[in-house]
């Protein structure tokens, strides 16, 4: 049985930055992560909670970096 990704609150989404670059994030859902493209950056998702500690985040890799 699989699970879906808790989902983030929309209006947490709207407020939320990314904290090294202070620009707008990606929420992508399939990953469960919030993507900072100019930070080159994904930050975590868990249990319905962005993690928003630079060390906490994973860097992209060079075809994550571009736009979808």
């Amino acid at each position: 049985m699989s699970q879906a990704a808790p989902e983030v609150d929309p209006r947490l989404l709207e407020v939320l930055v990314c904290p090294v670059t202070h620009g707008p994030l990606e929420y992508d859902r399939a990953r469960g992560e919030l993507i900072s493209r100019s930070a080159r950056l994904a930050y975590p998702i868990r249990d319905g909670v962005p993690v928003m500690l630079p060390e906490e985040a994973r860097e992209l890799g060079e075809g994550e970096s571009a736009g979808r």
